[in-house]
């Protein structure tokens, strides 16, 4: 099974730096309806058999021009969803920023024992993600689709790759941002393991798609400053 890992298109929260974890979340700006639009046409001639997003209202929002083109349901999972910022929520400044994706990049290191501030640790995360994404391959399986398409959220799409993707680590997933509608494609299933076919950190349409002065803490290296 060949499985396309999607960011959701630009949030306000994106925009002003929010570490914004929390449920439902906000919806798309402008330039993230647009993302979301050429995102879809981007994956036109992908042959794509089904399409979950997050409980996170953004992801959903993301996925519905893709639903529309390939005429399909955008089905919601639970346990897609961002990692939770714990005390951290809502912070902007660069130390929190830090601390939270220096948080997840251990995880991709398989220090599952560090929990964020006052959220949850390696092992509560990758339980939850793995699930979603075990149920996502077997109804796959059974469908027999070749690909599917899952909307998601930055720090959790590479953190899970970082660990679960042969051909990725820590260090490939702490390096490579991962814009808004960046994509992460892996191939593969939970029992054989997945292998890193491609990683699109740029938002899918182009640069021209790019919010350069957006503050997003999960769309960049975690070395940036």
């Amino acid at each position: 099974m060949k499985l396309l890992l999607i960011r959701h298109g630009e949030t306000p929260g994106n925009v002003l730096g929010q570490l914004d974890t929390d449920h439902p979340g906000p919806g798309l700006t402008e330039l993230g309806e647009r993302q979301a639009e050429a995102m879809a046409r981007a994956l036109a001639n992908e042959h794509i058999g089904a399409l979950y997003a997050s409980t996170l209202i953004r992801t959903q929002i993301t996925a519905a021009p893709l639903a529309r083109l390939h005429t399909l349901d955008v089905e919601v999972l639970e346990g897609l969803h961002e990692i939770e910022a714990g005390s951290l929520e809502k912070l902007t400044d660069h130390e929190s920023h830090k601390r939270y994706m220096g948080t997840v990049i251990s995880w991709a290191a398989g220090d599952l024992d560090r929990r964020m501030p006052a959220g949850p640790d390696g092992h509560a995360f990758f339980e939850r993600f793995d699930a979603a994404i075990a149920r996502v391959a077997q109804r796959s399986a059974r469908h027999q689709h070749g690909t599917v398409a899952v909307v998601s959220h930055g720090a959790a799409i590479r953190t899970w790759t970082g660990l679960r993707a042969e051909g990725a680590d820590h260090e490939f997933a702490a390096r490579h941002a991962l814009a808004n509608t960046g994509i992460v494609a892996v191939e593969g299933n939970p029992d054989t393991g997945w292998n890193l076919l491609h990683w699109d950190g740029s938002p899918v349409g182009g640069l021209a798609l790019a919010d350069p002065t957006a503050q997003d803490p999960m769309g960049r290296d975690v070395a940036s400053p």
